[in-house]
């Protein structure tokens, strides 16, 4: 592209500059050139070929994603020829099986674990109350009332299982562990080990338990496994009782209690290392100091 150049008379030539390919008009007099943004400058004109390739890599096979301009962040405007009826209609139907398709796979979950629940509360009603007891029960219960409060078994235990009692024990154990004398007769330390009771010289930072990602796998488990460990610990300890509702209630009671003691104790434990712990010296400063106290 040619100019003439008035205030020193001068013909000059300027050539159109690719920002992709670097190409000139020199170099290839056959190519189709566009501006597709804002852009001036040397960024101002690009081939439509190379352009074309670089929309390709953007828009990663979606052909109707969106492109803009890195540099002016100009969307660029892009066409495509006229469909043929038939073509359209294919078109149009792969577009709306790809908008329905999400709500639909997002159905099926939900559904799938809808009857997931429905089932595992089923399962837990026989449990829980005896096998031909929970079968009368279910058979006279209204299909309605059913299809609602089966699923919220395992959502009850899952919320029942988030409710840490533990640590309100363990504040209310901090707090007056000292005016509490006979937590040290019950519990007192050993050699090497530290006592129940004793004062600790620091606060140590303690992690939230919902930041850590395995609490959450932890909670589930623990509340969809806890019918059956109830009604395992009711058979054992509460073998005398003959109704299976209050030997499997008596069990869960008995299993929570337990379980409960032991982890306020061993969180306990890990507070009170954590709150003695030291931080030794680096050995050759420790030689160094030696050194220098010696001489």
């Amino acid at each position: 592209m040619c100019l003439w150049n008035n205030p020193s008379s001068v013909f000059v030539c300027v050539f159109r500059s690719c920002w992709v390919c670097f190409a000139t008009d020199e170099d290839d007099r056959t190519a189709e050139w566009v501006r597709p943004c804002r852009c001036r400058g040397s960024t101002k004109w690009v081939h439509q070929v190379c352009l074309q390739r670089w929309v390709d890599e953007k828009q990663r096979g979606n052909s109707t994603a969106r492109v803009a301009c890195p540099q002016c962040n100009a969307e660029y405007l892009i066409v495509f020829p006229k469909l043929g009826p038939v073509v359209y209609v294919l078109d149009l139907a792969d577009r709306l099986i790809s908008k329905a398709c999400p709500f639909t796979a997002a159905g099926i979950m939900v559904g799938s674990i809808y009857w997931t629940a429905v089932t595992y509360g089923a399962v837990t009603v026989m449990q829980v109350v005896g096998h031909k007891e929970g079968l009368d029960v279910m058979e006279r219960a209204d299909p309605l009332f059913l299809l609602i409060g089966l699923p919220t078994i395992p959502i009850m235990l899952i919320l029942g299982k988030m409710i840490r009692w533990e640590d309100y024990v363990l504040r209310f154990w901090r707090k007056y562990s000292n005016k509490l004398q006979i937590l040290n007769s019950i519990f007192p330390g050993q050699k090497g080990h530290i006592g129940i009771g004793c004062p600790v010289p620091r606060i140590p930072a303690e992690a939230s338990p919902l930041a850590d990602h395995v609490s959450a796998t932890r909670i589930l488990c623990g509340a969809l496994v806890f019918p059956t460990i109830a009604t395992i610990v009711g058979k054992l300890m509460f073998s005398s009782v003959n109704s299976n509702l209050q030997r499997t209630i008596l069990g869960g009671i008995a299993f929570v209690a337990v379980k409960g003691a032991f982890k306020v104790y061993f969180k306990q434990q890990q507070y009170q290392r954590q709150a003695h712990r030291k931080i030794l010296n680096f050995p050759e400063a420790e030689e160094a100091w030696t050194d220098r106290q010696t001489h």
